[in-house]
């Protein structure tokens, strides 16, 4: 009945959940800088619009059920138990201001989801190592893929750590060679049912592996989220309250006294106040240097000035007398020479 359901809706359904899928893994091998850009966030957008829909049409079909066993689920049908995981991946990638503990709750649901479905049909089983026995707390059978989480590893002991560490690593590599050489015989659809069988069911456990890694790593970042919104509740004034108007400040100098503040420059005493023409203007009106075009002269220049004139209009109209005087003052500069009335005790 599952398998001719399954196959009845099988072209469309499988169609969403390759859709959903395919963009996934086109997230997840990006080569943006920031899961924020838009270019990721489309294609995170349109991956869960897929897998919405194709889980829908899971649940309405009714495909799975806790009480059935793993050999009762058709081998096609195998791979429709990945939509909660896939659903848990892409809902991590989705980028939002103020959403994030929103979306870590939601992928968290998926996730966990899809453990209690695969610990509901037997999957999961914890493959211990070969030559040792891990902790009772960590022998839980059903909620352990044979691919355990490197955070587990923190649980175990030191000594048995290295062991475990190396015991995954090679299991994973194994098991990602694996999915890789079976993965182009199930798509091009040569695969028989058999090996479609294994591919699926390799699948599940790698997905059950990522799921318990992601699980902890949310529930840490959502404890961190928790305690950022705690302080700054506490932090937030009370609602109602108003903050008192404090009267601003007057500014003040930081010298000795106000030469040195003039001085060095405190309160910016050298602001300019006119420009270099006005200055010049000032300085013109007040007689302490020279305009341009009216240059002004002392009393002293002016009266000699007057003096030469005056001289030399009476040497034009040939004053006798004048020339007379001048005469004589030329002839006793002849016969006193300079110096002469000042020979007194030169010995």
């Amino acid at each position: 009945k599952m398998a001719e359901a399954g196959g009845a809706e099988g072209p469309r359904l499988a169609e969403l959940l390759a859709t959903g899928w395919r963009l996934w893994e086109e997230v997840e091998a990006g080569t943006e800088p920031s899961s924020s850009a838009p270019a990721v966030q489309d294609k995170v957008r349109r991956g869960l619009d897929a897998l919405q829909q194709a889980a829908a049409m899971v649940a309405q079909l009714e495909l799975f059920s806790e009480n059935e066993e793993l050999e009762e689920i058709a081998s096609a049908d195998l791979r429709y138990l990945l939509l909660p995981a896939l659903l848990g991946a892409l809902t991590l990638r989705q980028a939002g201001p103020g959403q994030r503990l929103e979306h870590l709750e939601g992928a968290r649901r998926h996730l966990a989801r899809f453990l209690r479905l695969c610990r509901a049909y037997g999957l999961g089983a914890f493959a211990q190592p070969p030559g040792f026995t891990l902790k009772p707390s960590l022998q839980r059978a059903n909620l352990y893929s044979s691919l355990p989480s490197l955070a587990r590893i923190t649980q175990a002991s030191l000594t048995v750590r290295p062991l475990v560490t190396n015991y995954i690593y090679k299991q994973r590599k194994e098991l990602e060679n694996r999915l890789a050489s079976m993965k182009t015989f199930v798509e091009s659809g040569q695969a028989d049912d058999d090996q479609m069988r294994e591919f699926y069911l390799l699948q599940i456990q790698k997905w059950i592996s990522i799921s318990l890694e992601e699980i902890e790593s949310i529930d840490q970042e959502m404890v961190i989220l928790k305690s950022r919104g705690t302080i700054k509740q506490s932090s937030a004034p009370p609602h109602g309250t108003s903050r008192q108007v404090r009267t601003p400040l007057k500014p003040f100098i930081l010298t000795r006294d106000a030469a040195q503040a003039k001085v060095f420059g405190a309160g910016y005493p050298g602001v300019p106040t006119m420009t270099v023409d006005d200055w010049y203007e000032q300085r013109r009106r007040q007689g302490v240097m020279p305009g341009q075009s009216v240059p002004q002269r002392t009393p002293a220049a002016v009266n000699d000035e007057e003096q030469k004139k005056q001289q030399e209009k009476k040497e034009e109209e040939d004053d006798e007398e004048a020339l007379q005087k001048a005469r004589d003052w030329d002839d006793w500069k002849d016969t006193h020479p300079k110096g002469y009335g000042n020979r007194q005790n030169m010995g």
